[in-house]
């Protein structure tokens, strides 16, 4: 019995010292197969688009704005005191909005009374010209009179003594002359005064004019409607919409807008990468975040040439703007929208995930299983979207794929395509498709760090 039972315990350390073994080497030529994710080599229709969110609005519109003249009341601190609800349907000569009046007030306060002062500076003119041209026309009475004795008393030196006579032609022509001198004089204090007067007019004119411009914009402060339509508050340059407080001012009098609801057209940012794939014209999906379930149909209505930098962003983005067709009234100004452009579709594409892709030291691979073994497979690829790429050379239909390279990956051989031994690197070509890599296993730190085309392998392929 105890060499029985020896027996037994010797064939079970023998059975352990040899399935063990051989259970871990074919568990090792299986690369990690059982720990790796999957996938199949797909055919069929391929499509690449460029998805944004969008904001709706009304490209037609009549605004509800300060009065025209608010400029020249010379008030520029304007709040809004009261405004409708966003949203309101309102008929033309309907109250939208209240303007604070107190700077009005104020400017009133302050106008009136230089208006005062300059009707009595004016006052005051008037009464100095008076004066002063009274006084000129007395001394010119004065002086014809004094050349009038001058005149009789040359008259009398006639029989007189040479000397005397000529006294008496001197004293008149002096006279003359006095008389002569005194008339340019009061022509010239008659157009100093009317000067003076007509300064003193205009100040008063001035003031007046903008009294009366205060009394009108104040009038004004009651906006209403100058037509129909769903009231729709605008958006200050901060992006925030204009509410009760905020600032009006004669540069920016537009309180709220009314929008043609008839034509709309969706307002989107895309970014500088996939701009160059639009097109004026192009086809696409527009979706509303307040019913996902609903879908409307629109058109690439404009492109932009030029990026800009939207705020709290520090990426350059293009203005789109995406026309809807057939708006029904349901749409309203300011609802979020899911735009999606197709910018390409091919017809019966191989094409694999994008995480299925890796790039090592330019050139794009695979990791195909073939049977029980991993073969490291040099792909020729071609345009891809946001999470597939297309295959052109190195796959066939139904082939099976890793979607993370195997821990001995470092060992495998890349089995080159026919003909690419002598050409550059895949990545060096410039396509899109080739230079998106996928991250190295986690327990790889030396790979963990993200690398460009022709860089070391192991750095991620990023979107888009």
């Amino acid at each position: 019995m105890q060499f029985l039972r020896a027996r037994r315990y010797l064939i079970a350390a023998i059975l352990v010292a040899v399935v063990v073994p051989a259970t871990w080497l074919l568990a090792r030529d299986k690369g990690t197969t059982e720990n790796s994710l999957q996938t199949t080599v797909k055919r069929g229709d391929f499509r690449v688009t460029v998805n944004t969110s969008g904001e709706l609005r009304a490209p037609k519109f009549v605004q509800v704005q300060l009065p025209q003249n608010a400029m020249q009341a010379q008030v520029f601190n304007l709040k809004i005191a009261s405004l409708v609800a966003e949203g309101t349907i309102v008929k033309a000569g309907d109250l939208v909005a209240e303007i604070d009046r107190s700077p009005l007030a104020t400017k009133q306060t302050e106008v009136s009374l230089t208006l005062q002062k300059a009707e009595a500076q004016y006052e005051q003119a008037n009464l100095d010209s008076t004066l002063n041209l009274g006084k000129a026309r007395e001394d010119l009475k004065t002086m014809e009179l004094t050349m009038e004795e001058k005149r009789i008393a040359k008259e009398q030196a006639v029989y007189e003594a040479p000397s005397v006579k000529r006294q008496a032609e001197i004293d008149f022509e002096k006279a003359q002359r006095a008389m002569a001198q005194a008339k340019v004089d009061y022509k010239t204090k008659t157009e100093q005064a009317m000067a003076k007067m007509r300064e003193v007019g205009a100040d008063r004119d001035r003031q007046r004019n903008l009294l009366k411009n205060i009394m009108d914009v104040m009038t004004g402060m009651t906006i209403f409607a100058p037509a129909p339509g769903m009231v729709i508050y605008v958006k200050e340059w901060s992006g925030k919409k204009k509410t009760v407080g905020s600032a009006v001012s004669p540069w920016e009098p537009t309180v709220a807008t009314l929008p043609d609801l008839s034509v709309m057209e969706s307002l989107t940012y895309v970014n500088e990468i996939d701009v160059r794939k639009l097109r004026v014209g192009q086809t696409v999906k527009v979706t509303l975040d307040a019913d996902p379930s609903r879908s409307l149909v629109g058109t690439v209505k404009q492109v932009a040439n030029v990026g800009e930098q939207r705020p709290n962003s520090d990426a350059k983005v293009f203005e789109v703007v995406v026309n809807i067709e057939k708006p029904d009234t349901s749409l309203r100004p300011g609802m979020t929208t899911g735009n999606e452009v197709e910018t390409q579709s091919l017809k019966d594409v191989l094409f694999i995930p994008l995480d299925a892709l890796v790039v090592e030291e330019g050139i794009p691979v695979v990791f195909k299983l073939d049977g029980a073994a991993i073969i490291k497979q040099e792909v020729a690829t071609g345009a891809m979207n946001d999470d597939e790429v297309v295959v052109l050379k190195g796959l066939e239909e139904g082939a099976t794929v890793l979607l993370s390279p195997p821990l001995n990956r470092a060992e495998l051989e890349v089995v080159r395509l026919p003909g690419s031994e002598n050409q550059p690197p895949a990545g060096a070509s410039g396509d899109t498709a080739q230079k998106r890599t996928v991250p190295p296993p986690a327990n790889d730190p030396k790979q963990a760090a993200p690398a460009p085309p022709g860089a070391p392998a192991g750095a991620p392929i990023r979107k888009g």
